[in-house]
């Protein structure tokens, strides 16, 4: 084991883990042919903060991205776009939760492509959402997984007091430390910074039956509730902790289950507690969508304005596109990231 990486098992009783022999032969194949190259090492420029082992330092960048054998390859791309662009790449901790790889997979994939990298991996028991999950537009959104950020403040330690959150993806083009400053000490009362888009349609994130209710409707009747997306946040987890709001995002889904209030996977729950309340972000910090729509995934072009963050969300993936090749023109630039050792980046 690499003794920069180590292990967290959370053994309570929302989270306890188990492994069966099913999921790990399924993961095996999944992840069989996978053969990533090894990045370069990344230095802090002189003037960093002194790199420090400890995790509850307080110079320290917390970054959380999920990992999984269908998104790997985007996940590695991601963690190398984030030190490839940091000044302080070497005070960087990263915490990978995982369900359905197994510990030593996953540490000999990141161990062997970031050899220097200092994280934790989280096996997240996909048991404890498995029941509260409704099926929303697409079948990728219903995977256990993307419910794991609801429980970040569960899983991590308690001294980790804020944590930048990633889907796998997306690519940074910019420092991470300029996102993580988004929410600050000027935002006393905000548990989550995030880029917000009050231009969306915001009703059709919720069903008839939510609105035509007075008493679920009047949650947005004081607060001026724009969408954000939930792939890129950064997360006070003191105030989440004290708010509890891992609870309160399972009432919601609990909810949801007894009587269908909205369509989308598991956005919904963090509009409902978070909507018109979050610390604004520059939108460079989310150029979403570029993945396309959830059915099609069509090819999209960049929003207006200065690009810090670049976010394949919705159903095509450029990873899936290059390699079938009919890959988009902004696919060429998560191309560059891409660790995968047999791949011929756009050639074809």
């Amino acid at each position: 084991m690499h003794s920069y990486s180590s292990l967290s098992l959370i053994l309570t009783p929302l989270l306890l883990i188990t492994t069966t022999d099913t999921t790990t032969t399924a993961t095996t194949t999944a992840t069989a042919s996978l053969n990533f190259k090894e990045a370069p090492k990344f230095y802090n420029s002189p003037k960093c903060p002194s790199a420090h082992d400890d995790q509850c330092f307080g110079s320290v960048i917390h970054v959380a991205m999920t990992l999984d054998a269908a998104y790997l390859r985007g996940s590695m791309a991601a963690i190398l776009s984030v030190l490839q662009h940091s000044t302080c790449p070497e005070n960087i901790r990263f915490h990978f939760i995982s369900t359905h790889i197994t510990y030593n997979q996953l540490n000999i994939y990141i161990s062997t492509s970031f050899p220097y990298l200092r994280f934790t991996i989280y096996r997240f028991d996909d048991t404890a959402v498995m029941g509260l999950i409704s099926t929303s537009i697409r079948s990728a959104l219903d995977s256990p997984l993307n419910y794991a950020r609801n429980y970040l403040a569960d899983l991590l330690p308690t001294c980790v007091k804020k944590v930048v959150y990633l889907d796998s993806d997306l690519v940074l083009v910019d420092d991470i430390a300029n996102l993580s400053a988004s929410l600050g000490d000027d935002n006393v009362n905000k548990v989550i910074a995030a880029p917000e888009y009050c231009n969306a349609n915001f009703t059709s994130y919720f069903t008839p039956t939510f609105w035509s209710n007075p008493s679920l409707s009047v949650i947005f009747s004081d607060r001026n509730a724009c969408y954000f997306n939930t792939g890129v946040m950064v997360i006070d987890l003191v105030k989440w902790r004290e708010g509890d709001y891992t609870t309160k995002i399972i009432e919601w889904m609990e909810l949801q289950k007894r009587m269908r209030i909205y369509e989308l996977g598991s956005l919904p729950p963090f509009l409902l507690e978070f909507a018109g309340k979050i610390a604004p972000v520059d939108h460079r910090w989310n150029q979403h969508g570029l993945g396309g729509d959830n059915f099609e995934g069509l090819c999209r072009d960049l929003h207006p304005g200065p690009v810090s963050l670049l976010h394949w969300s919705g159903k095509g993936k450029p990873w899936v596109r290059i390699d079938g090749n009919r890959a988009c023109p902004l696919d060429a630039l998560w191309a560059p990231y891409d660790l995968l050792q047999t791949s011929d980046v756009l050639d074809s």
